[in-house]
């Protein structure tokens, strides 16, 4: 197996833009749909023979979070619109003027900047979160899908300003198991159900032979397929998911209530897997699968979703 679907290896763009504080006030206006998850016990990460070493999900722990309230949906094209609009805030992205894009989405086959060992990924100008294949207009085309090409960094700003926050990988993953104990799925065991998919995964031969319909093959809108036992959507699939946590592949397993990962690191975590994962290849679309990314890094399958202060 190999990570290269998830993210690009080259994501820290290494060369300096504009990092300084966002100077705008958080919004009083901001009405994002929530699911009120109870909190408690749970029985987080996973002892599985078949994930990446690296990666660190086990050992399975016994973990607690309190009550809180998370956006049912990842946040979306319209409703990251509606913060840039109020706020003029420019992406990460944007700021560098490329960002990366899976070459299947590209209209053209005319590009010559894809990434060593992951030839898949193209580094595209102009990709943004409102034009995610670096021209098509995503207000107009896909305001219900997850917004993509966002950072951590855009995804925190974004927090900053709608009065929320980026959950805890163990918010996250309590929310995504959706009260299932050591279930792979946020729905179960069994991939299918009723022979039918419940996320959004690459179909085919990964990555040249896409047999997914033309609606799926890449993102979907925010409120596909059926929404696991706590009611969130697309917690698997669809896009990777920031949350606030630093990676490490190492627990502290002695903070075993509202556990907040390392206080300091080079990457963040990320959540969920994406449209692009496939069994054979990346298995990530696992509720106790993780992998991480840079707080500059964008691609078009990374998104966010948030939690209510």
């Amino acid at each position: 197996m190999s990570d290269a679907c998830c993210a690009p290896d080259e994501q820290n763009r290494n060369n300096s833009i504009n990092t300084s504080p966002n100077n705008f006030k958080p919004s009083e206006e901001v009405e994002i749909l929530t699911s009120h998850i109870k909190g408690g016990w749970f029985s987080m990460g996973s002892d599985a023979k078949n994930v990446f070493p690296g990666d660190g999900e086990g050992p399975v722990r016994d973990i607690f979070v309190d009550d809180f309230d998370i956006s049912t949906f990842a946040i979306s094209v319209k409703e990251f619109g509606e913060f840039v609009d109020k706020t003029s805030y420019l992406t990460d992205a944007e700021k560098y003027g490329w960002s990366f894009v899976f070459f299947d989405q590209l209209k053209s086959t005319d590009y010559d900047q894809s990434v060593k060992d992951a030839p898949w990924w193209i580094k595209v100008e102009n990709a943004y979160w409102n034009k995610p294949d670096g021209s098509t207009d995503a207000i107009e085309s896909i305001p219900d899908h997850p917004v993509t090409h966002i950072s951590w960094s855009d995804a925190n700003a974004y927090c900053e300003w709608s009065n929320t926050r980026l959950p805890t990988e163990a918010e996250w993953e309590y929310a995504a198991r959706g009260g299932l104990k050591q279930n792979i799925f946020p729905w179960g065991n069994e991939f299918l159900v009723d022979g039918e998919l419940a996320c959004n995964i690459f179909q085919g031969n990964f990555p040249d032979q896409n047999t997914d319909p033309e609606d799926t093959k890449f993102t979907v809108p925010v409120d596909s397929y059926v929404p696991n036992k706590y009611g969130l959507y697309n917690v698997v699939g669809n896009v990777w998911e920031w949350t606030q946590d630093w990676f490490s592949r190492f627990h502290n397993l002695e903070i075993n209530v509202n556990p907040q990962g390392p206080n300091e690191g080079s990457t963040k975590v990320i959540k969920g897997g994406s449209f692009l994962c496939h069994d054979s290849y990346c298995n990530r679309y696992r509720v106790s699968a993780r992998t991480s990314n840079s707080v500059d890094s964008s691609t078009s399958n990374m998104g966010f979703r948030v939690i209510k202060n």
